[in-house]
């Protein structure tokens, strides 16, 4: 559980400080956009220093709490569908309340 969260939360920080996720950094460095060689220097640096810290992060972070088994309809007891539909409605009102 705690590499997903750990992982989560620097992954969608540098997407969002970036606005780019890898693929499309790599895309538009490909085309010559500036802003995205930056971001692709970040990345390397960052797998680098994953890579330095490994045995460290292994002992700890990484070793935090097993992921629970199944989707979240089978964890909370309904519908797939409902779920679903629930996501969708959530997703809509939050776009929604960004295009404000």
């Amino acid at each position: 559980m705690g590499s997903t969260v750990l992982g989560g939360l620097i992954f969608g920080a540098g997407f969002a400080i970036l606005g780019y996720c890898p693929g499309t950094a790599a895309a538009a460095f490909g085309s010559g956009a500036i802003d995205a060689l930056v971001g692709m220097v970040g990345i390397i640096i960052g797998a680098g220093m994953f890579a330095r810290l490994y045995p460290v992060l292994n002992r700890s972070v990484l070793k935090w709490g097993p992921l629970p088994e199944g989707t979240i309809p089978e964890l909370i007891g309904i519908r797939p569908a409902i779920v679903i539909a629930a996501v969708a409605v959530l997703i809509v009102a939050v776009l929604r309340w960004l295009s404000f």
